[in-house]
């Protein structure tokens, strides 16, 4: 434990210096993985030589067999001086590594303390209730108060529901439910249905409960990264309704009939409402665990505080607006999880983005780089980067987001060198033959470097 201890500090202490004082948030990493890894060297690490660099390099991408659809871009993150370019501006089918862009978006355009809200209001008669959608696809069922983060629950807004309703003697209410705050398709432009069949993702709506799985016991993924797997409901915002009506029924009020889908008037009176976790807890959930429904969920939320239609296409010229008004060239997305195969990034955008998000005039992009797994220890990099693997060396010393699709593989994150330099790289692979296992030798190369 003293040497997991040594290590953390450590690299907390060279990071603190090596992005303008504002690194990614230090993760420990299991013992096992902190013994098998050098330790990084003091903030005042040896800078890395671009040829030396290259020559490192140029081993595993010739035996990587995929060099002919690989884009790579590797930066100094302190100096943001390139080391390494190879087709850095070519367009690449990112996958979820797409969600990179969505998390800078989110958090610059609606801001990392912003809440997303469910609520109930009055229908056109005392005995009508309506559940409305707000966006919030972490909203579950019951409530946990020992879960972080801490999630919106149906539970706790029947409860809410019934002290309004019991001010004006209600015990015995109609149930509606309005899903209208999204707009357009559910499914996303370049999507298959598959994704939906097989778990990845649940179709898109603004009222539904843990991302619209069935029967899940824990909560859309925001825990384990297995948990974001599982079959979907059909209809999710029927099956979230079914759910409150539920928790009305466990607060003492009576639901007649079954939920019926419509529409709340703009100016009805709101009898209860609880809010999603902060979009900032929400980002790192996404990077970390790549849950494909809170990215689209994030990607309207820029789309609505912009002015867009909260559908894939206004959520897709929203994003891309805050790109350009960023200054980041190199991005055009579909969606904002990265499913879509019409989306196209550069390898350089994705660096340049994280190396903003590490900017001090940025604060609020902070959880971009927070939210990164780290190699071998957790969320989409748990069970890669084994130490007695061909990328062994960048276990608990690479933070990266993934993203794979069917000849897709791409990783964009940190990584120390061995002499304990921090550099921020992206390496992405459209080819027949890619797979993530290449793209984490590339990454576990440069924590080899003593260049």
């Amino acid at each position: 434990m003293a040497l997991l201890t040594l290590f953390v500090l450590a690299t907390s202490l060279v990071a603190r210096d090596a992005i303008a004082a504002r690194p990614p948030e230090t993760v420990p990493v299991p013992v096992a993985v902190a013994e098998t890894v050098p330790l990084p060297a003091a903030a005042d690490a040896e800078t890395v030589d671009p040829a030396r660099l290259a020559d490192k390099l140029d081993d595993p991408m010739s035996r990587s067999g995929i060099v002919e659809g690989l884009s790579a871009y590797v930066v100094d993150a302190e100096t943001h001086q390139e080391l390494y370019a190879h087709d850095a501006d070519e367009e690449r089918v990112p996958a979820s590594t797409t969600k990179i862009v969505t998390a800078v978006a989110a958090l610059h355009a609606v801001g990392p303390d912003a809440r997303i809200d469910t609520r109930v209001v009055r229908g056109s008669s005392p005995d009508e209730v309506i559940l409305v959608g707000g966006g919030d696809p972490t909203l579950t069922e019951t409530d946990d108060p020992d879960r972080y983060p801490r999630l919106a629950s149906l539970e706790e807004l029947a409860a809410g529901t019934a002290d309004a309703l019991a001010e004006a003697g209600v015990t015995t209410v109609r149930l509606g439910y309005d899903e209208s705050a999204y707009a357009g398709d559910s499914l996303g432009p370049g999507w298959k249905q598959g994704y939906v069949d097989e778990g990845s993702t649940a179709t898109v709506h603004a009222l539904m409960m843990d991302c619209g799985r069935i029967q899940t016991t824990e909560v859309c993924g925001l825990l384990d990264i297995e948990d974001k797997y599982g079959p979907r409901e059909t209809d999710p915002p029927l099956a979230a309704a079914e759910a409150f009506a539920r928790q009305l029924g466990e607060v003492g009020i009576t639901v007649t009939g079954a939920p019926q889908a419509t529409r709340a008037a703009a100016d009805a009176e709101t009898l209860a409402s609880v809010s999603s976790p902060p979009v900032g807890t929400l980002v790192e959930k996404i990077l970390l665990d790549s849950n494909n429904n809170v990215a689209e969920a994030l990607a309207r939320q820029v789309a609505v505080v912009r002015g867009e239609e909260p559908s894939f296409e206004g959520a897709a010229r929203a994003v891309m607006a805050v790109m350009d008004e960023l200054g980041v060239e190199g991005v055009r997305v579909s969606d904002g999880s990265g499913l879509s195969v019409d989306n196209r990034i550069t390898a350089q955008a994705l660096v340049e983005l994280l190396v903003l998000s590490a900017d001090p005039a940025h604060p609020e992009l902070y959880p971009t780089l927070s939210g990164l797994p780290t190699a071998h220890a957790t969320g989409s990099l748990d069970n890669r980067y084994a130490p007695d693997g061909s990328a062994g060396a960048g276990a608990g010393l690479v933070r990266a987001k993934t993203g794979t699709l069917n000849e897709v593989s791409s990783l964009a994150g940190t990584a120390y060198t061995s002499e304990g330099r921090l550099l921020v790289f992206a390496f992405m692979a459209n080819h027949p033959g890619a797979t993530w296992q290449a793209v984490d030798i590339l990454a576990s190369t440069l924590t080899e470097c003593g260049c």
